[in-house]
């Protein structure tokens, strides 16, 4: 593929085109949706600061400024959320001139399936992993911590965002391992690497110096890649023929 891109460098600008046209459609979405969004941010500040105790009069902002930046965050997250199908479909549409015919309606059913995911994912942080958060991070060590806006908002976003995101990996493995990209035995024997990498992804995401969130974000993905194993065990080609019969010399 490297050297067709080298030979032929007008093939990659046609992709570039199509693909800039896609991008373009889908900062149009997530604009309109989270328009939408911030024009329900009320309802949506209270239900994110549930797991506190006292809701969103439990917050105390000491910056002018401090709550326009925490709504903005919020209200583009509402909005992602609500642009996710469309975004998704932009992908589809970008890929599907490269996939036969048969694959092309498969991977449409992904879409509806990348959502579910999604937001699964979303509510397994909001229903597990920020109740089991926020009581250590307000008391650590005895401390009693006033949760400000600018602090809660930005580490509940992330931890929904990010974990929203990793519900993706298990669809990602099957779609790449049924497009014949990856396969189930070399994504098994690269756990260790994985582990590796999902901990400095869960140390970025958390954005906390305790090891407890960490692990909080690092245990499900960890679980997630091992089930994209299984998937992508499920939705790999059969080798042909010629593959699994040895040639003989």
């Amino acid at each position: 593929s490297f050297s067709d891109a080298v030979e032929h460098p007008g093939d990659l600008l046609i992709h570039f085109d199509a693909a800039r046209k896609h991008i373009l459609r889908s900062l149009i979405y997530l604009v309109i949706t989270t328009i939408v969004a911030f024009t329900e941010i009320t309802p949506i500040l209270e239900f994110l600061t549930q797991p506190l105790e006292g809701g969103l009069d439990s917050l105390q902002a000491i910056d002018v400024t401090e709550g326009v930046g925490t709504v903005m965050r919020v209200a583009l997250l509402g909005g992602f959320v609500m642009a996710f199908p469309l975004l998704a479909f932009e992908i589809w549409l970008f890929i599907v001139e490269g996939l036969r015919h048969k694959e092309r309606l498969a991977s449409l059913f992904a879409i509806p399936i990348a959502l579910l995911f999604f937001v699964g994912g979303m509510a397994f942080a909001y229903y597990f992993l920020l109740p089991a958060a926020l009581p250590l991070l307000l008391n650590f060590m005895g401390i009693e911590t006033i949760p400000r806006p600018n602090s809660y908002f930005p580490f509940v976003v992330n931890l929904l965002f990010w974990m929203g995101l990793s519900f993706e990996f298990p669809l990602v493995m099957f779609i790449l391992a049924k497009l014949g990209l990856v396969n189930a035995r070399t994504l098994a024997s690269q756990w260790r690497l994985a582990i590796v990498i999902i901990a400095i992804l869960s140390a970025l995401v958390t954005t906390t110096t305790d090891p407890a969130n960490m692990a909080l974000m690092m245990l499900p993905m960890t679980a997630l890649y091992f089930i994209g194993i299984g998937l992508a065990y499920i939705g790999q080609k059969p080798k042909s023929p010629s593959e699994t019969v040895p040639s003989q010399t």
